[in-house]
């Protein structure tokens, strides 16, 4: 996925008072204590098996057919689990004029609610390992077990218990295709060519926008399973959708969960929330952020070592109970 971090950019300050009014029953400061609604587990042996089937595909890079194989598997997943199923294909265009065909997967649950809230993730897998320590893996295709299978298996196991234990309000569940298509680091001239990083959520953003398209916010989960990661606040969620940051971090601290989501602040990183936003939605992302090592994105990221045993599934719970709980006290 696209994990660049970068300096603070003059973004257009979305209305998000406006927005972001009444968007939780709850709303609070984080300094606040929020009531928790009573609220089903989140089954991290659910998640981690949904990241082991997806891996078994192979690297589900944009227009292969082990993408197409897995898109199918998980609109399956999805009907399966009582979800209302949209896919949303168009071509793309990445970094060296290759055109790709594209595939979001959307998923609704109570689709004539026009009260909504959005989580989503992408589902693709970066077709060069070019952050591996070793050059001759650079132009490999990643797993991408973390970079992608982790977030779209916590999606899956929050619509099982959305199945099982309904809600009122309307919860949209997109699998954003064609993220992970950045320019990579061996390529020349890089830093002439435009990054096209994101692609699938700009191509949702656009028919978001020219639908009229609502929710009350929106969560983005990327990399949500990495061994040791931790969550910091990242910035452009700060800048444009705060009171959310507030609510997430403060319930991932009342549940147990604060070694995961500490009370820091973290980069500004290019996304598919980037889009989010630009649509009309504010939206945060949960993102690990690492101190030390390689990379801020962890030890893993865009490398061969994006495998199912680097996986924590403490890192699942922490992540997929945070969110089921904000889920429910929206009920």
């Amino acid at each position: 996925m696209n994990k660049i971090i970068f300096p603070l950019m003059a973004f257009a300050v979305l209305m998000l008072a406006a927005s972001c009014d009444g968007q939780s029953k709850g709303s609070t400061t984080s300094a606040d204590t929020i009531a928790l609604t009573p609220c089903p587990r989140f089954s991290a042996a659910n998640a981690m098996t949904c990241i082991k089937e997806q891996c078994e595909f192979g690297p589900r890079v944009t227009g292969s057919e082990a993408a197409q194989r897995c898109g199918d598997y998980l609109v399956e997943r999805f009907r399966s689990l009582g979800a209302v199923v949209e896919e949303q294909t168009a071509d793309v265009t990445i970094w060296d004029g290759t055109r790709l065909p594209a595939r979001n997967i959307i998923a609704r649950i109570n689709p004539d609610n026009p009260d909504r809230i959005l989580l989503c993730a992408h589902w693709d897998s970066r077709p060069w390992a070019d952050n591996d320590p070793d050059e001759e893996n650079h132009h490999k295709a990643v797993l991408a077990a973390n970079d992608g299978a982790s977030g779209v298996a916590v999606l899956l196991e929050i619509c099982r218990i959305l199945q099982e234990n309904p809600v009122k309000v309307g919860v949209d569940m997109i699998c954003f295709d064609a993220e992970d298509l950045g320019t990579p680091q061996w390529a020349e001239d890089r830093t002439e060519r435009r990054d096209t990083w994101c692609l699938g959520s700009e191509v949702w953003a656009q028919r978001a926008v020219a639908d009229g398209y609502k929710a009350r916010y929106g969560i983005l989960l990327d990399m949500v399973g990495g061994l040791g990661a931790t969550f910091s606040r990242e910035g452009i969620s700060r800048q444009l959708a705060s009171p959310i940051v507030g609510i997430v971090w403060q319930l991932a601290g009342q549940l147990g969960y604060r070694q995961f989501f500490p009370l820091t602040d973290g980069g500004y990183v290019t996304d598919d929330h980037v889009n989010v936003n630009e649509a009309g939605v504010p939206c945060i992302d949960i993102i690990p952020y690492y101190k030390d090592g390689p990379s801020s994105f962890g030890p893993t990221w865009h490398t061969m070592q994006d495998t199912p045993e680097n996986i924590d599934p403490n890192v699942l719970e922490a992540v997929g109970q945070t969110i089921t709980q904000l889920i429910y006290n929206e009920h």
